[in-house]
């Protein structure tokens, strides 16, 4: 790999489907990329697509140039390894789309042939990039209690595998990212609907240092959510990933002294009482999220960033590799219940 700090990096983009076009895009945009190739083995998707980009369409990885610098790849779960083992061993970075693998030993291998090339390998996982939570961290919440609903409507792809791969494991990530401990003990139900694998699914994790979340996802849902909420000991977050919308309500200035007052009336009374806020009894703040960078061009940016630093991927294969195996042993608690 060319080691300039001036110039763009030079790139590709293995898989060229639907989220695969839309790497290619942001990096044929990027300042601080240059697009070189698409790879696809389906020959007339990455020439059209080479076409619209003013770049090389190959159809297969070992094609590749030397002097490629970073790769996203965007491949089916299963071919992940075949696809980035040969890369990662000759020292190429990698971005690897979420699950980093279909199976641990397939992740191991994986993360073996970055250890050997000597280089970075970063996971899709693109929900840490949502820009309330990128607010949140910085806020510094410790949260004691997580609840996530991810629910979506049937789309008829990603049916080789369950709803905890497909959909559950952005918020498995999201929950083992924020809590910072390992789990010690859950509970998990679900099962198929309409595939071979579990449409629905719902955990219950516990934490080593007492946090609890509960993790819910859905891909026969007729109305969609991604719902994010957090609660620590004095304030909470609702976050919306669909609508870009976050809401942290704490204690006001004026809480302590309403509380005497306040505490006689019944529900109905209090949400009748819009003076709350104006009193200062309730901090609710709306996060401003509407000039922040889109999730998947932030994804990107910190990717070639980490290429260009040659420093750690703000998601990297261990994290990935967590995620997997936590989603791995949800599946078979479901499994084992024959529904």
């Amino acid at each position: 790999m060319s080691s300039s700090a001036e110039r763009p990096l030079r790139v590709a983009v293995v898989g060229v489907g639907h989220l695969g076009k839309i790497h290619a895009k942001i990096y044929h945009e990027h300042p601080g990329a240059e697009l070189v190739a698409v790879v696809d083995r389906d020959a007339a998707r990455a020439a059209a697509l080479a076409s619209e980009f003013g770049c090389a369409a190959l159809g297969d990885v070992t094609d590749l140039p030397d002097d490629i610098d970073a790769v996203s790849v965007v491949v089916s779960t299963p071919a992940h390894e075949a696809v980035a083992v040969p890369l990662l061993e000759r020292g190429i970075p990698c971005l690897i789309e979420k699950p980093l693998a279909h199976d641990l030993a397939s992740a191991d291998r994986i993360l073996g042939a970055a250890r050997a090339g000597g280089t970075q390998v970063a996971v899709g996982h693109v929900e840490r990039f949502q820009p309330g939570l990128r607010k949140v961290r910085a806020m510094g919440l410790a949260p004691r209690f997580i609840e996530c609903h991810r629910l979506t409507a049937f789309s008829f792809r990603s049916t080789d595998v369950g709803v905890v791969h497909d959909l559950m494991i952005h918020d498995l990530d999201l929950v083992l990212d924020m809590v910072g401990a390992e789990v010690v003990e859950f509970d998990a139900v679900g099962g198929r609907i309409l595939t071979a694998h579990e449409d629905v699914a719902s955990v219950r994790l516990v934490f080593a240092d007492g946090q609890r979340a509960n993790v819910t996802a859905n891909r026969v849902s007729l109305s969609p959510m991604r719902r994010f909420r957090m609660f620590a000991s004095n304030s909470y977050v609702s976050l919306d990933f669909t609508k870009n919308y976050g809401l942290v309500v704490r204690k006001g200035p004026g809480f302590e002294g309403a509380l005497e007052e306040l505490a006689g009336l019944e529900p109905a009374q209090l949400a009748a009482r819009g003076d709350l806020l104006e009193r200062g009894v309730l901090d609710v703040v709306e996060l401003d999220l509407g000039n922040e960078q889109r999730p998947l061009q932030a994804e990107l940016d910190a990717f070639l960033e980490s290429v260009r630093r040659r420093t750690r991927p703000a998601v990297d294969g261990s994290d990935g590799r967590r995620a997997l195996e936590l989603a791995d042993r949800i599946v078979e608690r479901i499994r084992s219940q024959a529904w």
